[in-house]
């Protein structure tokens, strides 16, 4: 689990693909000294397992469906990447609770400075539009952002001068893709209100009703008279 704040850049040294899978090395100012083999590490909003450390160099495998999912399958020698340890017991949530599972890949399609700040619009799979909302938290490229608004299948940030300035955001131009992580609440939150069901898990609710929230279940439970 991270907290969206980003602690250090890095810079990929090789992506080596191993069939449909990869090995990724980064090089960074990162104090690994902390770091164990097989700790998490979110790069660019993707949680990696650290397989490998030498130096300021670490190592991580990189599966077919994180390829898939995100900006990683494009990686080449010398892009930066954003870098944030695992989320210790005790440490400030600065940010908001992300979980390193990007979603999808969403593009730029506006970088205008605004009063010292850059505002950014990022286009989105419609899929996932639903679960972004004006004030609401996203993550981009790992780095947690407050959503300004949002419509249909794009959404709009500030980025104050010291996060252009700490993360890879201030490297980006428009056209260029970025990793999507939503709110994770609002998935739940989705769930629990339409009642949808994991396949292969449980039938429904035990009262034998179709699930979700509606009138009919809020009446059920005596929330309504």
């Amino acid at each position: 689990m991270f907290t969206g704040i980003t602690a250090a850049l890095g810079s990929v040294r090789r992506l080596t693909r191993r069939g449909e899978d990869a090995l990724l090395e980064v090089e960074t100012s990162l104090d690994l000294d902390d770091v164990r083999i097989g700790d998490s590490i979110a790069v660019s909003g993707a949680c990696l397992t650290v397989t490998a450390k030498a130096g300021r160099v670490f190592t991580a495998d990189v599966s077919a469906e994180t390829l898939f999912r995100t900006t990683f399958r494009n990686l080449t020698a010398g892009d930066r990447v954003n870098l944030e340890k695992a989320l210790r017991v005790g440490d400030r949530l600065g940010g908001h609770i992300v979980l390193g599972h990007v979603d999808g890949v969403g593009g730029i399609v506006e970088k205008t400075p605004r009063s010292g700040s850059l505002v950014f619009g990022f286009e989105i799979d419609p899929g996932l539009g639903r679960y972004v909302v004006t004030k609401g938290s996203i993550t981009v490229d790992g780095i947690s952002l407050t959503v300004n608004r949002c419509e249909k299948n794009r959404f709009y940030v500030s980025i104050i001068p010291h996060t252009v300035d700490a993360t890879t955001l201030g490297f980006k131009k428009v056209a260029d893709d970025v990793n999507i992580e939503t709110d994770i609440l609002a998935r739940y939150l989705e769930k629990l209100v339409t009642g949808e069901k994991e396949t292969g898990g449980t039938t429904g609710p035990a009262d034998g009703s179709a699930g979700g929230v509606d009138l009919e279940m809020l009446a059920r439970y005596g929330f309504l008279k």
